[in-house]
């Protein structure tokens, strides 16, 4: 039986889990990729970057975070890496 995303599917035993186990980690990376690029441009258009460096460590790590907790929305996991970096700027000239 064809899927609708184009692979073949074994409706026995487990395989088809096992497959779609396999789309979903492909997609994870596309995912925090995706989410990452929509945070970066605000933060840049913001003049919020300083350290480029820094911040796209701090993104990378928050994101991928909220993403593999089940988050799954790239504007939300957008907003909240946005916010959780400007707590973190703020913490840190303090």
């Amino acid at each position: 039986m064809d899927d609708v995303r184009g692979y073949h599917a074994v409706t026995e035993g487990t395989s088809a889990t096992e497959i779609g186990f396999a789309l979903m980690s492909e997609l994870l990376p596309v995912l925090v990729e995706k989410s990452i690029q929509i945070a970066w441009d605000f933060l840049e258009r913001s003049g919020e970057i300083i350290d480029p460096g820094d911040a796209s460590r701090f993104l990378l790590r928050n994101i991928d975070d909220m993403a593999r907790a089940g988050e799954r929305r790239p504007l939300m996991l957008a907003n909240n890496a946005i916010d959780a970096y400007r707590r973190y700027k703020r913490l840190l000239a303090a």
